[in-house]
């Protein structure tokens, strides 16, 4: 178990040994996500986080996988609505697809459901600073991995900055 939480490392910039910063920005290997799993799934264990600077517009696509069989996540995003753009069945095509995104009047949550065998497409603005955790809420799923964390960077005004911790902040 950890000793450190993600929010004070990165508050007080320890992060060694607790979290990197290398989240992949796309899966490291690709393959028919709603196929047939390819034998070796390259599990790693470690936290990895994701930078983004302060007020990044981030689009953000969920592929559910059938890795373990095809199932819907409700994945939830703390500190955070977003725009659900689009989601649809099979396999997100990135040539295809965003031209069938809702930018007109795209619904807001905080948490989307990826469907079966399917993708959600998000698209939010990162003007929260802190750390803030992406998971899904079926809460097996999140003890197997499918979770993560978002580092925000402070803006550069005193309100774009989190508030120090309070004193008596209890330890890990």
């Amino acid at each position: 178990m950890p000793n450190t939480a993600l929010l004070q490392a990165h508050f007080f910039n320890k992060s060694k040994g607790v979290f990197t910063t290398d989240f992949p920005s796309n899966p490291p290997v690709k393959f028919n996500y709603t196929g047939t799993p390819p034998k070796n799934i390259m599990v790693k264990s470690g936290t990895k986080v994701a930078v983004l600077p302060y007020n990044t517009k981030v689009e953000l696509v969920l592929q559910d996988t059938s890795i373990l069989g095809a199932e819907s996540h409700p994945l939830h995003l703390h500190g955070f609505n977003f725009f659900i753009v689009g989601q649809g069945n099979g396999n997100f095509d990135p040539k295809k697809d965003p031209a069938k995104f809702n930018l007109v009047d795209p619904v807001e949550r905080n948490t989307a459901g990826v469907p079966a065998g399917g993708w959600v497409a998000l698209r939010f603005l990162a003007d929260n600073p802190g750390v803030w955790f992406m998971h899904c809420h079926l809460e097996v799923h999140t003890s197997w991995g499918l979770k993560m964390a978002w580092i925000v960077q402070d803006g550069k005004r005193r309100n774009q900055k989190p508030p120090p911790p309070p004193s008596d902040l209890p330890k890990c």
